[in-house]
C-alpha cells in the first residue's frame, strides 16, 4: 500500500501546506478575523501616545522654567516643597493618620 501512495505524497505534503496556511491567513496574528482585535489595540496606542505627548509638552515647560535664563519663582518654591517636604508658616496643614498606622500600633501593643 505505501507504494501506491508514493505518487501522492507531494500532493497531499502541498495540500496540507496550502491549508495551514490557509488556516494562518485567517486565524494567525495578522490573519482576517483578527482585524477587530489590531484596531482596537491600535487605538489603544493612539491614546497612549497622546498621553505621553501631553506629560512630554507639561515636562518640556517645566524644564524651561527651571533653566537658569527664565527661573519661575514660583515652579522653584513648588518643587522645593515636593522634594523637600516643606511648607510656608502660611499655609494649612491638614494631617491625616494613615490607613496602616493603626494596624501597627495595634500589633505593637
Amino acid at each position: 500500500m505505501p507504494e501506491r501512495m508514493k505518487p501522492y505524497s507531494l500532493s497531499a505534503f502541498l495540500f496540507l501546506l496550502v491549508v495551514y496556511l490557509g488556516v494562518q491567513a485567517l486565524t494567525g496574528e495578522r490573519g482576517l478575523l483578527s482585524g477587530a482585535a489590531r484596531d482596537a489595540r491600535l487605538d489603544q496606542r493612539e491614546a497612549q501616545l497622546t498621553a505621553l505627548t501631553e506629560q512630554r509638552a507639561d515636562l518640556e515647560i517645566r524644564v524651561r522654567y527651571l533653566r537658569t535664563g527664565s527661573l519661575s519663582r514660583d515652579l522653584l518654591e513648588e518643587r522645593a516643597r515636593a522634594v523637600l517636604g516643606f511648607s510656608d508658616p502660611r499655609d494649612y496643614v491638614v494631617r491625616t493618620v494613615a490607613a496602616s498606622a493603626p494596624a501597627v500600633n495595634a500589633a505593637a501593643s
